[in-house]
């Protein structure tokens, strides 16, 4: 029996306001955006989306639908490719890596409810859970602001936390430390100490900083420096003995490739680097270099592909999608002492779009 062909691809954007400003070393926003799609055949609907910019739905409804549209449900390797080669003059990564990966996520969700399986199934899980981090910790957050983020993340079970430093572009990093120490006396003992600087220090300013969170017992030192410096990630990395982390921005196998070699543990985003497809493909990656991979926000998304890792270190529990998560799908999972449970229960990935989304909905790229 021939498979079915997908008859159609609808993309929205939708932006839901933070609880306050927010701001990490290098950036402040007050809102996080979600461009979905739904994917259609044979009257059965996948789900998809990735945290971008609404430009990125312009990309998917002005180069990719068409040529998604009409294609067989289960070649999903073959409508990346299309979709890939469709932007080749616009450039495959950044925005349209972002968009791609909406895409590809709404057609394995499809895909996967035409089988009637869930996604956990369809890729093979090799755990049941996926254990989480707290995430968030902005650098304009008072200490009261922080203690209530790191209770949020203490009633989740989690065994890690992180937060963000490198004040003003790095020139704060007293700052930082201060903070660093007011989150292990918030978090108290047993609790593993991470940090992002979203690539705000340099090199030297990094190594400094690295010394004295190895002083700390930090873990984890994710971005120290931009992770497009693969020689200033190194140096660092070099040395410090807490974990260097990167590769959240990673679009395809090929960044993956060039990142590997100087982490010790690869960053990876289903909503940035090619959706499901992409995911596994940079994960074989980590794995040909015995690294561990972290999947990078998006939690909800995360799971089907975090369990069928077996060098799985963890996945990013963060606050802003979590709370935007809750408010815009339902069938979102909910961590149970440290732990997302891989849903084997329903089919696809088990979520879709909520009708209270609505109200979150902006006027952009149907």
């Amino acid at each position: 029996m021939p498979s079915p062909h997908i008859d159609r691809v609808d993309v929205a954007v939708y932006t839901v306001p933070t609880a306050g400003p927010e701001a990490d070393g290098t950036l402040q926003w007050d809102a996080t955006t979600a461009v979905v799609v739904h994917a259609y055949a044979d009257g059965i609907t996948g789900l998809g989306w990735t945290y971008s910019s609404p430009a990125a739905a312009t990309i998917i409804a002005a180069h990719l639908r068409d040529v998604v549209v009409g294609r067989d449900v289960t070649d999903i390797p073959g409508t990346v490719e299309a979709m890939t080669q469709a932007c080749r003059n616009y450039g495959t990564r950044g925005l349209v890596a972002q968009a791609i990966s909406a895409v590809d996520i709404a057609l394995w969700d499809l895909r996967a409810r035409l089988q009637e399986m869930s996604l956990t199934v369809l890729f093979g899980a090799c755990r049941s859970t996926v254990p989480i981090y707290g995430s968030g910790g902005f650098t304009n957050l008072d200490d009261d602001e922080l203690a209530e983020q790191v209770d949020e993340w203490r009633d989740a079970g989690c065994a890690a936390m992180k937060i963000k430093i490198g004040q003003c572009w790095g020139h704060e990093y007293d700052r930082d430390l201060v903070r660093v120490n007011r989150l292990r006396d918030l978090a108290g003992d047993g609790v593993e100490l991470m940090v992002d600087a979203n690539g705000g220090y340099s090199t030297g300013q990094a190594r400094r900083v690295g010394a004295a969170l190895d002083h700390l017992a930090v873990t984890w030192f994710e971005e120290p420096v931009s992770s497009d410096d693969i020689e200033g990630l190194a140096a660092v990395r070099s040395a410090v003995r807490c974990d260097v982390a990167a590769g959240e921005y990673i679009a395809d196998r090929y960044e993956a490739r060039r990142l590997a070699p100087v982490v010790d543990c690869l960053q990876l985003d289903v909503t940035r680097c090619g959706g499901y497809s992409g995911w596994l493909a940079a994960a074989n990656i980590a794995a040909a270099h015995n690294l561990d991979v972290s999947a990078h926000c998006a939690p909800a998304l995360h799971v089907p592909v975090a369990a069928t890792i077996p060098r799985l270190r963890h996945l990013e529990y963060f606050i802003d999608h979590v709370r935007l998560e809750a408010e815009l799908f339902t069938g979102v999972p909910i961590p149970d002492d440290g732990q997302l449970r891989a849903d084997t229960a329903n089919y696809g990935h088990g979520m879709t779009l909520s009708a209270d989304a609505e109200k979150y909905r902006e006027e952009c790229a149907r």
